[in-house]
């Protein structure tokens, strides 16, 4: 199959944005479509280039975000990446070079279980650096919830998370229960405040580098200066403020450091490289279920992987 065209993409994205769960007939009819038109670009892109995910609230169930940096030898950084995306609870690593040359990680840690960052990261690294981000605006809300579900919940969570679209009928052969039984576990996920929404994600292809910066303050003018970019923003709470700035390998690296670097006091640059895009989707897949507890009491240990 050839190259993806964007339009047809785009145009599929938010066809799903808007429906993201229902069947190809109910949205050509709702949209006015013709369904085999519909059916032949969703067969096209639909699992290649383009998915449903669910998001989720995971500050509900007890779990923080840490951005890490870790210092490790170049010859060293594939075999330490491996090691890293056989846990769990590291959610994205990848080749990263900077104010900390070897990689840069990002983890979620049991609101009970902070005290063992430490050592957990220097399993991986003797230079390393950590620090809980926060989506931005903050809110302020420090209250972490905890794992109060059945086990067969976290199998739910990896299956609506690699793919919002599964039918109800095979999520329910896989968690051997009823359809209503597993409409009422979505519903129940929705009421809980843990299931957010159901988002289409596209398989980027284009921006494969990124320009990460930190700062002690933000300066908001820079959200309007580069908003022909795709930039996200984070927060340290009470210490700072992260950007990230993706970017095509093609354009000039020298030039985007240069932009940027009057926004930040400090640079990294991340390479999303195939070979960890392997490792990472291959340790995303049934995350929930590897981390909670088989009778559902809790976390398993951040240090047991």
């Amino acid at each position: 199959m050839g190259e993806p065209a964007i339009n047809e993409l785009e145009f599929l994205a938010e066809i799903l944005r808007k429906h993201p769960t229902d069947s190809l007939r109910k949205i050509a009819e709702e949209e006015g479509m013709d369904y085999y038109r519909l059916k032949r670009m969703y067969d096209r892109y639909y699992g290649k280039y383009i998915s449903v995910n669910a998001m989720y609230n995971i500050r509900v169930i007890g779990l923080r975000s840490y951005l890490a940096f870790l210092g490790v030898p170049s010859e060293r950084i594939l075999e330490v990446g491996y090691r890293m995306t056989q846990n769990p609870f590291v959610a994205y690593v990848n080749p990263a070079f900077g104010f900390k040359n070897g990689l840069s990680a990002i983890i979620y840690v049991p609101d009970d279980q902070r005290d063992d960052i430490d050592e957990m990261l220097s399993r991986y690294s003797d230079d390393y650096e950590y620090h809980e981000v926060r989506a931005y605006p903050y809110s302020g809300d420090d209250n972490f919830g905890e794992w109060t579900l059945a086990y067969e919940y976290a199998v739910l969570m990896d299956i609506l998370k690699v793919d919002a679209r599964t039918p109800v009928t095979k999520i329910a052969e896989r968690l051997g229960k009823t359809r209503p039984t597993v409409k009422f576990m979505i519903n129940r996920l929705r009421e809980m405040g843990i299931l957010i929404s159901f988002e289409p994600t596209v398989d980027n292809n284009v921006h494969d580098r990124s320009v990460l910066g930190i700062t002690e303050t933000l300066d908001e003018s820079v959200l309007e200066r580069f908003r022909e970019y795709e930039i996200t923003v984070g927060v340290f709470p009470g210490r700072g403020y992260v950007l990230e700035w993706f970017f095509s390998s093609k354009e000039d690296l020298g030039t985007k450091i240069l932009e940027f670097s009057s926004y930040v006091d400090r640079i990294l640059i991340s390479y999303f490289d195939p070979t960890f895009k392997e490792l990472n989707d291959r340790n995303s897949i049934n995350v929930y279920s590897r981390i909670v507890k088989k009778d559902g009491s809790g976390y398993r240990s951040i240090l047991e992987f």
